[in-house]
């Protein structure tokens, strides 16, 4: 890294730029807090959410439609979440909701003229979120990724990172940090996701944070082949065929088929199932960005067929990430907060993923509460900051100087990566030899990260995404071969069956060498009473 040349000190630190990150800053500034937020991009248009939109889980506050949901969510998931936390979701995303109407987003009005909260224009939603941000009196650093925790004996105290476009290095001292960089997507090319490579779980490991939930990553969906839009649920409207125009499936609500058809050979959609002009213009408004790069192709989606691929999206839309310890989302480690992605959702989706309801309204719950939970932290200890001896935590990918004798081969190494975790047939289709034999390989490149980091700015950015998403695929599949069964999106070829005996949470620690250990589940006892015939 080049000489230090923008040093701040605040009360809490803010990594990513999304929603999670967004919400972060502004609870936090809503306390009183000193915030900076410093985002890999431009908060408000990078990550997953800005450039598309989302739909929210709002179920009215009726206490049977609620215990219903909650309920159903409990059993998808393996019964691995908590009543509690759901519930939580549930009460928080409305008021939420009601702030963003406040803050000037359109929701729609029914007949009567009550709002309908249930989706969210991602870059209307977003350019909102860096108003309110930046008017609560928030620093906010664009395009400047972190890449290194400080801390001491205390817990975490900040960060350092780069700023892309000049190159400059800086330095933020914080008596509590909130780590909500997202997940990690491995660079497979989703819309958005390019930023989304797992920097911030490790760096948390680096400082000893726990994750959880790890094996919960068999996540993919469906794409043109020639673009990045993964909106899936439009093939609901489409029949998919083989390569000579014969009818495979139609209305493919899942995706479920698609994995297995893309083994046999290339499948191609249309989305002939909207028969009628009034279909195919409420599909157009409804995501009218997933017709774009089929329209700058010369396709016509409801006419002609399109080629369809698979687009990993690992833990972004898996369930793992770094474990929360307390309500306020604090990770194990004292003044790292999570939320967001980069947060295991384990409390609240299970074994499954959020989908695009239960994902985005965690973002924004996780968010205020670890933007509170930071600044009621950093404000009982205000001061402190500048007075720790902190040092540096990064390790992974950063070697400089004396310190390395090769320089790191960054893109040979994240194809390495990428050609253990992209491919169905290892991820998607897993079993015990498939899974050992890619953990076995990504072990084998972990002495390449001891190499010399590249001296330009992307060249160190490169570096870190490397290395968080070598970590990433090796706690994956270390989680993955842990949990000997089939549950959510946990799969073994050898275990196809649920294994009640496994109801409970795998904890992983460590990088260099991963440990696992279990927490219990308060509901495990309601899945052991189902196998068994009981009444609950």
């Amino acid at each position: 890294m080049s000489q230090l040349k923008k040093k701040m000190t605040v009360d809490v630190l803010v990594l990513g730029g999304g929603p999670a990150g967004a919400w972060s800053a502004w609870s936090a500034a809503s306390q009183g807090a000193k915030v900076v937020l410093a985002d890999k991009g431009y908060l408000g248009t990078s990550g997953a959410t800005a450039p598309g939109g989302t739909t929210l889980l709002v179920i009215p506050p009726i206490a049977e439609l609620r215990e219903q949901a909650v309920q159903a969510r409990l059993k998808a998931g393996g019964y691995l979440s908590e009543n509690a936390w759901i519930h939580r979701v549930l009460d928080q995303v409305e008021q939420n909701l009601a702030q963003v109407e406040q803050w000037g987003y359109p929701f729609p009005k029914d007949e009567e003229g009550n709002s309908l909260r249930t989706h969210l224009h991602g870059p209307e939603y977003m350019r909102i979120m860096r108003k309110v941000v930046r008017k609560a009196g928030v620093t906010i650093l664009d395009q400047s990724p972190a890449l290194e925790l400080l801390h001491d004996e205390h817990g975490v105290g900040g960060a350092r990172g780069i700023n892309r476009l000049t190159g400059e290095s800086w330095e933020v001292k914080a008596n509590a940090v909130v780590m909500a960089t997202g997940g990690c997507a491995f660079l497979s090319k989703g819309l958005g996701c390019n930023v989304l490579t797992g920097e911030g779980l490790l760096m948390s490991a680096e400082v000893g944070a726990d994750l959880s939930g790890m094996e919960f990553s068999r996540q993919y969906a469906p794409s043109f082949a020639d673009g990045t839009v993964t909106r899936g649920r439009m093939l609901a409207w489409a029949t998919l065929y083989d390569a000579d125009g014969h009818p495979l499936h139609r209305g493919d609500r899942t995706f479920g088929s698609i994995p297995e058809l893309m083994l046999k050979g290339p499948v191609y959609a249309s989305l002939d199932l909207a028969d009628t002009a009034e279909k195919q213009d409420f599909l157009r408004k409804a995501h009218p960005i997933f017709f774009m790069p089929l329209e700058r192709a010369g396709i016509d989606a409801f006419k002609q067929k399109f080629p369809l691929t698979l687009r990993y999206e690992g833990t972004m839309r898996g369930t793992g990430g770094l474990r929360l310890s307390g309500t306020d989302c604090q990770t194990t480690v004292p003044g790292l907060y999570a939320a967001g992605d980069a947060a295991s959702r384990e409390k609240v989706t299970g074994a499954i993923s959020g989908g695009g309801a239960y994902n985005a309204s965690w973002a924004m719950c996780s968010g205020s509460w670890a933007g509170q939970g930071a600044a009621q932290h950093a404000l009982s200890c205000r001061g402190q900051a500048n007075s720790r001896k902190l040092t540096a935590a990064g390790r992974y990918g950063l070697a400089a100087g004396a310190d390395a004798s090769e320089t790191l081969e960054v893109k040979p190494l994240i194809a390495a990566i990428q050609r253990e975790i992209l491919p169905l047939q290892i991820n998607y289709f897993r079993s015990e030899p498939g899974i050992s034999s890619a953990l076995k390989r990504l072990n084998a490149l972990m002495p390449y990260l001891n190499g010399q980091a590249p001296a330009s700015v992307q060249g160190i950015v490169q570096s870190r995404e490397a290395a968080a998403m070598l970590a990433v695929g090796r706690w994956m599949y270390t989680a993955a071969l842990a949990r000997k069964e089939t549950r959510g999106l946990q799969k073994l070829a050898e275990y196809p069956e649920l294994d009640p005996r496994q109801t409970h949470r795998l904890i992983l620690s460590g990088i260099q060498h991963i440990s696992v250990s279990t927490e219990a589940v308060p509901h495990a006892h309601e899945l052991n009473a189902l196998k068994e015939g009981q009444t609950i």
